[in-house]
């Protein structure tokens, strides 16, 4: 495998961001109508956390280059600013700090391993940061108790949503062949 970009790459990536950009859009709604369920212990809202890690983790899988993930997340985040988002552009830190840490999850594979295990570590890796991230810039006066809690219900959320998530919809395109021109759609086998 080249670790070369090629135009397809590039477009590929970037339609996928920013669709994903307008999914976090209308799931930045769902954020806040949901905030008053946890009221009684607010980390618990981590759980719904997933979604955002979505192109840290689909994109590389698909295209399986280096900096997929950082381009993914990072286009998808100013997508979503250019869509109005109300957390404006530190946004754009936020795509950095989770593309960011699921590149570096890829990276520990060498840019080789692409099964659901690396999907999951790339995600979790991606929430975990993003939860740190949340603890510093929205959450500075949480206990030890509360942070330690969003952490993991973050990081659980992003493994399952966007880490299996991800890994089952690339299997599932893969197999109608729309993915063939990808390293993706010609190393899986049939479902």
């Amino acid at each position: 495998m080249t670790n070369r970009w090629r135009i397809v790459d590039i477009v590929v990536a970037a339609v996928l961001a920013v669709a994903f950009g307008a999914v976090f859009q209308a799931w930045n709604l769902v954020w806040a109508a949901a905030g008053p369920l946890f009221v009684a212990f607010p980390p618990a809202q981590g759980l719904m956390y997933g979604v955002w890690m979505l192109p840290a983790v689909l994109v590389p899988l698909i295209i399986q280059r280096p900096g997929a993930a950082l381009f993914a997340e990072v286009v998808a985040a100013l997508a979503e600013v250019l869509f109005g988002a109300p957390w404006g552009a530190l946004l754009l830190v936020y795509g950095i700090v989770q593309g960011g840490a699921a590149e570096a999850a890829f990276a520990t594979g060498g840019y080789r391993r692409w099964g659901p295990a690396m999907a999951v570590a790339a995600a979790a890796a991606a929430g975990g940061a993003a939860a740190i991230a949340d603890r510093v810039f929205y959450y500075p006066t949480w206990d030890l108790t509360f942070t330690v809690a969003y952490v993991a219900f973050v990081a659980t959320s992003a493994a399952v949503v966007a880490g299996l998530g991800s890994w089952l919809l690339m299997r599932l395109l893969s197999a109608t062949g729309v993915l063939a021109p990808f390293p993706a759609g010609r190393s899986q086998r049939p479902l």
